[in-house]
């Protein structure tokens, strides 16, 4: 993929993340569903990294990491390492499987959540940050992947149609074929 070809994918992913983020902080982090908020940032990074692929899902997920916890002000570079791995193993899953199924987004959006929220409750105690460990954040775990499970599918809709036109496999950037001019039949076809 040439540096041209990346540019516009680039800049639709940072401007989808700046107003997701956003969004996410503003609004939708007001609106608790069964006492939990959904988190729009970690689907964001595994859509463009299923979409996109592994480095550009790498490089998505540090930013937007970093983007969340400058915005936060949470422990700098701690969400980046999180969503750097979740975007990187998304994006390789896009690689050695292609997954084409219509319930992809929604079991990514639950694996991608559940990893993301456990990851960053680990992450959190190892850093020595005084948070109680309890049955509480248990359910807080289980009621915040059910959530994004439900905002998956919506989710992976944005991100798929704000991506469209500048996604590296995109149909509609293939080189049609030039039609067959020798002014003869074709070889492929049989008289």
């Amino acid at each position: 993929m040439s540096s041209s070809s990346t540019g516009p994918l680039y800049a639709r992913i940072a401007a989808l993340a700046i107003v997701l983020v956003f969004f996410q902080i503003g609004v939708v982090s007001e609106v608790p569903v069964f006492g939990v908020s959904a988190d729009l940032s970690p689907l964001l990074v595994a859509f463009v990294g299923l979409l996109c692929g592994s480095m550009t899902g790498a490089v998505a997920g540090f930013a937007i990491g970093l983007l969340v916890d400058l915005a936060l002000f949470q422990t700098l570079g701690l969400t980046s390492l999180i969503f750097t791995l979740i975007g990187f193993w998304c994006g390789r899953l896009r690689e050695l499987r292609d997954p084409q199924g219509a319930l992809m987004p929604v079991l990514l959006g639950a694996g991608v959540s559940g990893a993301s929220l456990v990851g960053y409750s680990l992450m959190e105690f190892m850093l020595g940050v005084d948070a109680p460990v309890s049955l509480d954040l248990l359910r807080q775990i289980l009621l915040g992947v059910v959530v994004n499970t439900i905002v998956a599918l919506p989710m992976w809709v944005l991100v798929r149609r704000s991506l469209i036109g500048a996604l590296p496999d995109d149909p509609r950037r293939r080189r049609r074929r030039r039609a067959y001019t020798t002014g003869g039949l074709s070889p492929l076809s049989k008289a």
